[in-house]
Parts: C-alpha cells; structure tokens; sequence
C-alpha cells in the first residue's frame, strides 16, 4: 500500500486540496464505475479491510497500515464484515460515510500547519464539492442552502449569503466569491437599491421573488431562521389593504 512520504507531503492549501481531489476521485469511482469490483473485493471472510484512495486517483482495499501510529490517519477498519448483514445500497453509503470523514480527516492532517485564514479556505474548497455520501446516495449537492424557504424559487439556492450567515472570510480567501459576484452582480436590493454582495444577509420574498438586505427590512440571521415564508415590507402592505 502506497503510502505519501512526509518530505513529499501536500503543504499548501492548493496541493492539499489537490491530493484530497485526487484521493476522493479513487474513491468516487471504487463506489461507482468499480463498485462490483469493489463489492467482490471486501469479502466478509478476509481480515479487516480499509478502503484507500490514493493521490493518483486509484481505490485500494487492503489491511490496515502496521505502523503504529500510522503515517496518515487510517480509514475506517473492517468495512466488509457488514457487506452481507445490509442491503447493498444501505452498506455502500454506510462506506462512504466513512470514507468522507476519513478523507477530510487526511486533508486536515496535512493543513496542521496552516493559519486560520488558509483552513477555511482549503474548507470552502473542499465543501464545494460534493461528498462522497452525496454522489453514491445520488442526493442532489446544494450550494449554501438558505435557511429560509423560498418555494421552487430558481435562485434561492444560488444566494451564498442567504444561508442565514453573515460571511466574514475575506474575498481573497475564497475564490467563489468572486464567481457569485459575478453571477449575481445585477441584483439590487428591493429597498436600498445597492448591488448584490456575497459578504452580506440577504433575504428573497416570496411573493414577488425580489431580494433585499437583511438590515433593509430589519431581517437578522437568526430571525430568518424561524420565518417559514417571508413577505416583504411592499407585498405585507398590499395584502393588508381592503
């Protein structure tokens, strides 16, 4: 079994993100375009197996590391004794639970050095993907899901800031930003009028889908959390009159 050595180890938040790519792509494919290979290979009646992604995108199942400690943080142990006690389906997102932690687990070991700043956002690198659990249960990977439900809007789920938090990481931290900057430029606040930022609460109404900050209409975070469905100050007016 491969294992990275420390003199090559990823060091930056770009190759520490690569190698977490790489590796979850060895995996992604074990529990996918292999997955019948995969599921003969964990044989119930073999020893502990673990399940490994390697950084040039192949899967391995294979016995533990023997190194105590070992090297990198091992993945989760004896992942084919519950092959044949589950349904398959049941036992391959159970596989890649683990798998997702174990992945996230070998990415933070190797960022042990970096400063906050670069944590979060090898972080927000790694969440913009979807996780393993997500791909092989085929759950749809929503981007910053609002807290706030706004029906079968299109772009509710596209706002970043709409997740009911007030985004303090600055820009040049995190590369998306820049992107839903990009796409959402044109938006203006149905009250003040300013631009869309991805740095601020925003809120949509869902009567006439327009948007607005949260501080316009006096909306918090942890306020919006608790709204089921939010009309603004404009559409709350027009119901009330006769």
């Amino acid at each position: 079994m491969e294992m990275a050595a420390i003199s090559s180890s990823p060091r930056t938040v770009e190759e520490i993100f690569k190698d977490y790519s790489a590796r979850r792509a060895g995996i992604v494919r074990a529990l996918t375009y292999d997955v019948d290979e995969f599921y003969a290979t964990c044989d119930p009646e073999k020893e502990n197996l673990c399940l490994y992604g390697h950084p040039n995108e192949t899967w391995e199942v294979t016995l533990p590391a023997e190194e105590v400690p070992p090297e990198l943080p091992e993945p989760a142990l004896g992942i084919n004794f519950a092959r044949d006690g589950m349904q398959r389906r049941d036992w391959l997102s159970l596989v890649a639970v683990h798998t997702d932690s174990w992945l996230l687990a070998v990415a933070f070991y190797f960022g042990a050095r970096l400063n906050r700043n670069e944590r979060k956002r090898l972080f927000s690198l790694i969440n913009d993907l979807p996780t393993v659990f997500e791909v092989v249960t085929e759950r749809k990977h929503v981007k910053d899901k609002p807290n706030v439900d706004n029906g079968n809007k299109s772009r509710s789920s596209t706002k970043r800031s709409s997740d009911g938090q007030a985004k303090s990481t600055p820009r040049a931290y995190d590369e998306s930003y820049a992107e839903d900057e990009d796409e959402h430029g044109e938006t203006l606040c149905g009250s003040c009028g300013g631009n869309y930022s991805g740095d601020e609460f925003w809120i949509g109404c869902d009567i006439c889908e327009r948007w607005y900050h949260g501080k316009c209409v006096k909306i918090t975070p942890a306020k919006a959390e608790s709204i089921k469905q939010y009309k603004c100050p404009s559409c709350s007016t027009k119901k009330g009159r006769p």
